[in-house]
């Protein structure tokens, strides 16, 4: 079983914003020590919890201090981007570092109307998101009128997907990454058993591939594991109150404000979409979600206020995953 890691490039309250890049790609650094599969990074406009708008730009910095692990977007959002673009940046990431490179692409759109109408596209839907895909295969492919540069090697294209997005990646024979609400929901095993029915290979080698992205907390006792999860519970809580996205807080932070009930409850309903508990505990729901759903893979996409319990928590998911 595999086990990867999905970076959103969180900000932290008090910090500049850039330190989240720096954090990125430190992070990067101890996931390969660590053993994991797959380092993604990913793409956010104009948010303040987020540093990270370029997924290439990272990705090109964090290739020139790794050397094994596989790199890849999570993902690049194709609604704000021409598919040629895209096929010609992953193609000099590949030509920078040889056979490590991955394309991950999603759906979303701006976070706001008014990011939407700066990043100039203000709609999408499934079946924009499957034209948009095939053409970028083909770029990749050297299948369309244009070629783009520069040639490398086949670079594999993963689809960041909804419950739609399941049945795009299964008709264009593309491994799916499953995460969010749908992880954790009972249509879950339903889903990915069409996915893997409808599969249809662009290529004799080609195969379903799974991928859950999930949210896994693990420490000493539940309480701990619950407090390492609440920065980003607030951070959800709260951007749906004002509509932006706010950098990491402290729990002690976070503690001491006053909540009202809806923040409350919005808190309460983020975290009981999160595994926590103590490694045993998390070890023992993430091997039962990957015997239920018979994922390929594991992407971890937790984020905490602490880098240093940040570091302790990637170890955690490794063994939790990777140990019987």
């Amino acid at each position: 079983m595999r086990v990867s890691l999905l970076d959103r490039s969180r900000t932290r309250h008090g910090d500049v914003d850039g330190q989240a890049l720096h954090d990125s790609v430190a992070r990067a650094v101890q996931a390969e020590e660590a053993g994991y599969h797959r380092f993604w990074v990913a793409e956010h406009h104009a948010v303040p919890g987020i540093a990270s708008g370029s997924p290439a730009v990272l990705l090109a910095a964090i290739g020139q201090v790794t050397e094994r692990i596989r790199l890849g977007s999570g993902g690049v959002m194709l609604p704000q981007h021409q598919p040629l673009v895209v096929a010609e940046q992953f193609r000099m990431l590949a030509s920078l570092t040889p056979d490590r490179i991955d394309l991950g692409v999603g759906n979303s759109l701006g976070f706001t109307p008014a990011v939407r109408r700066a990043l100039r596209r203000e709609r999408t839907s499934p079946t924009m998101f499957e034209r948009e895909i095939r053409e970028l295969v083909g770029f990749l492919r050297d299948e369309e009128e244009v070629t783009a540069r520069p040639a490398t090697p086949r670079i594999p294209v993963h689809v960041l997907a909804t419950r739609s997005g399941v049945d795009i990646a299964a008709r264009l024979g593309l491994p799916v990454v499953v995460g969010g609400p749908l992880v954790l929901d009972d249509a879950l095993n339903d889903t990915l058993a069409r996915y893997r029915d409808i599969f249809s290979p662009h290529a004799a080698d080609a195969r379903p591939h799974v991928i859950l992205s999930v949210d896994a907390f693990a420490a000493e006792n539940e309480r701990r594991a619950r407090e390492l999860a609440l920065p980003e519970a607030w951070a959800m809580a709260m951007s749906r109150r004002t509509g932006e996205f706010p950098p990491l807080e402290s729990p002690e932070r976070i503690l001491a404000q006053t909540w009202s009930d809806r923040v409350r409850e919005r808190v309460d309903q983020h975290l009981e979409k999160v595994i926590t508990g103590t490694h045993g505990t998390v070890a023992a729901r993430l091997h039962q979600l990957i015997d239920d759903s018979g994922a390929d893979e594991i992407m971890a996409s937790t984020s905490t206020f602490d880098r240093g319990a940040l570091g302790d928590l990637d170890a955690a998911l490794v063994s939790a995953v990777t140990e019987a």
